[in-house]
């Protein structure tokens, strides 16, 4: 069902739309820059046996694997850490069997006003504290040593995608069976109110379960009448593809007391009205959709999302992008704030402003290039953090060894620290059912009390 959260009276709505398409998006100012080169790297089996290089850097990678490109990021175990999510590896299922799927800690050192080196290290994954390298430690791995996939996964072969032409499986996949860039295209992450992890797939889509070190707790859960053409069922035979390719889960937030999840997908299921993409709501008790349902409507110049993170309860902040880069077309890249209370008369989420990446003011030119506007052009930018209520934390997806978004090198992964001068609403706001539990209890707590002293 759509929209089946109680949205405020039309007149709000609509006086919200004409606010929207009447006032530019609030200043922002660019005061935080690091930079990972793209060829950084960390321990692992043999990589990249199955892509093709760019940029001046051939594959494959020898005993070691691509720690970007990252398409989620999480707060990290200690302040100024943060855990970045890599992506299926080389950017398709057919090219990446022999990519693990990880979380990787790491601290950037960010370029501001008053110094700074602008580089970024790795980081141990339990306390935070700094490493040498991305080695073991600074990294969580995704397996499913209990078997409780249902779909088939590069462990289960002793060949990469079962074929007698392809090299061994590395052992330690085999071993562990750790989970790959073919089993799963993992492009967003959340942790729950239990310590738990779930992540965002685009093949299924599914959403798959883990616990904090990274291994499935149970079957991946789809989607009632959505499947791309990569879908288990859809590869078997079983059902139609709804969904484009690769369209899954790009997107997902997490509610801030950790018992929702808001699923965004990527592409327009078959039937849904032109460039927009369903969100969905999921509930960590039940372990199932709760059939709340809202509609994304992408710009005229958008073509994909990149990210989704909750700013309370109800506003929410998306990346919209489209493409394009510096060395190719006009690039197209934006946040958004969204509030799943308020959607305009075709039904879909009124959309306010926040960001234009490609129009940052940088008056002391933090990354150097000798300008005081800074542009973020690279073709997907897939990570958002809220540090505070004026505060954004962005990271593109450098889609190793890609190239073009500044230049025909390959892309490296660059760290914003984005001040807002509009502050957000970081404060979760209780629904009134919850704050009059609140209440009441507050109530009994008084009452007890007055009796303890008579």
């Amino acid at each position: 069902m759509l929209n089946t959260r109680q949205p405020r009276l039309a007149a709000l709505a609509a006086a919200a739309l004409t606010l929207f398409t009447a006032v530019n998006a609030a200043s922002a100012t660019l005061e935080g820059w690091a930079l990972m080169g793209a060829n950084t790297f960390a321990d692992g089996p043999t990589s990249g046996q199955f892509a093709t290089g760019a940029g001046g850097n051939p594959l494959p990678l020898l005993n070691k694997q691509p720690v970007q490109g990252f398409s989620a990021v999480l707060a990290g175990p200690t302040a100024g850490s943060f855990v970045f999510m890599a992506d299926n590896g080389f950017g398709t299922q057919g090219n990446s069997a022999d990519t693990l799927l990880r979380l990787y800690a790491v601290t950037p050192n960010f370029r501001t006003a008053t110094g700074g080196a602008g580089s970024v290290s790795a980081a141990n994954f339990s306390t935070g504290a700094a490493m040498a390298g991305f080695t073991a430690g600074s990294h969580l791995t995704l397996s499913d040593p209990n078997h409780l996939l249902s779909i088939k996964v590069q462990a289960d072969y002793t060949r990469y995608y079962n074929s007698a032409a392809n090299p061994l499986v590395d052992p330690s996949i085999r071993s562990n069976r750790l989970l790959t860039g073919a089993d799963l295209d993992v492009e967003s992450v959340r942790k729950d109110k239990n310590g738990n992890y779930w992540f965002g797939d685009e093949f299924g889509p599914y959403l798959i379960k883990t616990n904090a070190q990274g291994e499935v707790l149970r079957r991946e859960i789809g989607m009632l009448g959505v499947a791309s053409p990569q879908n288990e069922a859809v590869v078997n035979g079983t059902i139609a593809p709804t969904l484009a390719r690769s369209a899954g889960f790009e997107g997902m937030a997490s509610s801030p007391d950790g018992s929702r999840l808001y699923t965004l997908l990527e592409g327009t299921v078959t039937g849904d009205p032109a460039k927009t993409l369903r969100i969905n709501a999921f509930s960590i008790d039940t372990e199932a959709y709760t059939g709340e349902q809202w509609r994304y409507q992408l710009e005229g110049a958008g073509t994909n999302i990149g990210d989704m993170t909750a700013i309370n309860d109800h506003e929410f902040l998306v990346i919209e992008r489209n493409g394009a880069t510096a060395t190719s077309g006009t690039p197209f890249k934006k946040i958004f704030k969204v509030d799943l209370n308020v959607v305009d008369a075709s039904g879909n989420l009124v959309k306010t402003e926040v960001v234009d990446l490609m129009n940052l003011a940088d008056p002391n030119d933090l990354n150097g290039d000798g300008s005081a506007a800074f542009t973020f052009p690279f073709t997907t930018i897939e990570s958002v953090l809220i540090l505070d209520a004026h505060t954004l934390l962005v990271a593109n997806d450098n889609n190793y060894p890609g190239t073009g978004g500044r230049d025909l090198g390959s892309d490296n992964t660059e760290f914003l620290k984005i001040h807002l001068d509009q502050a957000l609403n970081v404060s979760p706001v209780p629904e009134p059912a919850s704050l009059a539990l609140l209440l009441g209890g507050l109530g009994l707590i008084a009452l007890k009390r007055r009796r303890q002293r008579g």
